[in-house]
């Protein structure tokens, strides 16, 4: 890639990550997606186990200061399409120079490379995530070929309304996380994304690192509806204290619900978000949010929509075939 005079770039490293999260806060203030992190969060996404810093990530700098960044996240397995996700930015006092669309060329040639040498046989695509109130990036994405593939909505609710009753059927208990419970969880999450769209399964270690594992999860917020030693359905809880120092809102996020296929109907995926909501006003949290597919299979817009919650912002799940010549 051909970079401007005076801009280096280079993979990212571990030691980077104050630059990192200073450019991050940068893009929030301007983008306002609702997302801030620490340092020790970002240093924690550069630990995951399938991320190789050294092929699959870039960073642009200019004087000594992080000014862009791009990472491209394979995947182990495919179920019908090898989606090769990209994540990246351009500080705003840097962009309408061209840097965005350099960025975003590059990330679409290293996810093609990726895409060929992991998972050729299969249908490749890019993919990058948008919020639709970002014009800039949207129309940035359109011009390079992307297409809007899917939408998701960005919900959130204050935890000072009433939650309403959501009560479980007889035998069955609500029970916050325990770390016993890890492998049911996992399982019992595998199972109930089978069917969601875009879904393919991670390896063990890379789940770990992403939920129970990380250091924003939440597990005495995290609830589970039990049958026995079967985790029927569940709700995880995560908090990044970093948006709380800069919303001055302590927030809730619940990053995934899920309910087993044979448990389905029974309004136990309410119950957990019930007693979640509940007991997150209890500790003080002061609002909870959550993402949805538009289109989830489960009416899972309709089950937060009953409880309270309201639509904030909309995101795009943008596609792009990968590239031939790579």
């Amino acid at each position: 890639m051909n970079w401007p005079e005076g801009i280096e770039a280079r993979p990212m490293d571990k030691g980077d990550v104050e630059a990192w999260a200073a450019l991050t806060a940068a893009k929030e203030k301007v983008d306002q997606v609702g997302e801030n992190y620490s340092a020790e969060d970002l240093a924690e996404q550069l630990e995951r186990p399938e991320l190789d810093l050294a092929k699959d990530s870039i960073s642009l700098w200019s004087g000594g200061r992080m000014i862009g960044y791009g990472i491209v996240h394979s995947r182990t397995t495919v179920v019908d399409v090898d989606r090769v996700n990209t994540e990246g930015t351009i500080d705003p006092e840097w962009r309408r120079q061209g840097l965005g669309t350099t960025l975003m060329r590059w990330l679409i040639r290293r996810a093609g490379e990726l895409h060929a040498a992991t998972h050729p046989d299969a249908p490749g695509q890019v993919g990058v995530g948008a919020g639709s109130h970002n014009v800039s990036l949207t129309s940035l994405l359109e011009g390079l070929g992307f297409k809007a593939e899917r939408f998701f909505f960005d919900m959130r609710r204050p935890l000072d309304q009433p939650v309403p009753p959501a009560p479980v059927a007889g035998g069955l208990q609500l029970r916050s996380y325990d770390t016993s419970y890890e492998e049911a969880l996992r399982q019992t999450h595998f199972e109930a994304f089978s069917d969601h769209w875009g879904w393919t399964p991670p390896t063990t270690e890379a789940w770990r690192a992403r939920n129970v594992g990380s250091r924003a999860f939440r597990g005495a917020q995290s609830y589970y509806v039990l049958d026995g030693d079967t985790i029927a359905a569940y709700a995880n809880c995560y908090e990044w204290e970093a948006d709380t120092e800069a919303t001055g809102v302590r927030e809730l996020y619940i990053g995934q619900v899920g309910t087993r296929r044979a448990y389905r109907g029974r309004g136990l995926a309410r119950a957990a978000l019930a007693k979640v909501l509940a007991k997150a006003a209890e500790a003080g949290y002061q609002r909870a949010a959550l993402g949805v597919d538009a289109d989830n299979p489960t009416g899972a817009l309709g089950l937060y929509e009953g409880l309270g919650f309201v639509t904030h912002q909309k995101f795009i799940s943008y596609a792009l075939p990968v590239p031939s010549d790579v």
